[in-house]
């Protein structure tokens, strides 16, 4: 059994993944849940290149998922305004 490890774990970076999962982009916040959920079980087993790297992942893919969130609501209401205006001319 390995030593405890020594020093603070790296942000797991899970509520942002959760959140971006829920309200954003499914596939990808998906991806960002799995990473958060490795940080501490890697950090527990003293692998703490490879807490730091999924808790760099993880928060890589909240805010992939995120953007894309973002691009698919304004791109969206975008083309909801123009079908709008359309209708009207």
């Amino acid at each position: 059994m390995p030593p405890p490890p020594r020093g603070v774990s790296p942000p797991n970076h899970l509520v942002w993944a959760i959140l971006a999962t829920l309200f954003c982009c499914l596939p990808g916040g998906i991806v960002a849940i799995v990473y958060a959920a490795q940080v501490d079980t890697k950090f527990n087993a003293g692998d703490l290149a490879g807490a730091q790297a999924a808790s760099d992942n993880a928060k890589q893919w909240s805010w992939i998922s995120f953007g894309v969130g973002l691009l698919v609501i304004v791109g969206w209401v975008g083309l909801s305004i123009l079908a709008a205006m359309a209708e009207h001319a």
